[in-house]
């Protein structure tokens, strides 16, 4: 019984680093949990840097990491991929997602650059920033 305790406990911690949530279009693993106040909501300005591969077979295709510049949007309006809107909300500065997206969230059957049609996307995530929001909020 107290092996089965011990058991349970180290999962309960390990859970609380590494959490991940699952829906049938966008799966988020939180790979560097922060704690803050204040998250991403719909209609926030964030900036977010990312690297983006292909599920099948791990082909980067984009990286903000690599031009040194994180991507700035609006999260929650449609100018990014839906599995983006939807698995960026929730977010504190300074975590870490990473995001695998179904077609339906992503480019659906239609090529974009270098990502085939019906492709499921990984991207790893890091927001950076949001705009307009105090230091001492977040």
């Amino acid at each position: 019984m107290r092996f089965l305790t011990i058991s349970l406990t180290v999962l309960a911690t390990a859970a609380s680093y590494v959490s991940a949530v699952e829906h049938e279009e966008v799966s988020v693993k939180i790979t560097n949990p922060v704690e803050c106040d204040r998250k991403t909501q719909k209609g926030d300005q964030i900036e977010v840097h990312y690297r983006g591969t292909l599920a099948h077979d791990g082909t980067q295709f984009d990286a903000s990491y690599d031009r040194g510049s994180p991507l700035s949007f609006t999260v929650g309006t449609g100018q990014v991929i839906k599995g983006w809107d939807e698995g960026l909300l929730g977010m504190c500065v300074g975590e870490k997602r990473l995001l695998t997206i179904k077609p339906e969230f992503g480019y659906g059957n239609q090529p974009m650059g270098p990502i085939p049609a019906g492709s499921t996307l990984i991207f790893e995530t890091e927001l950076m920033g949001i705009a307009g929001v105090p230091k001492d909020e977040l």
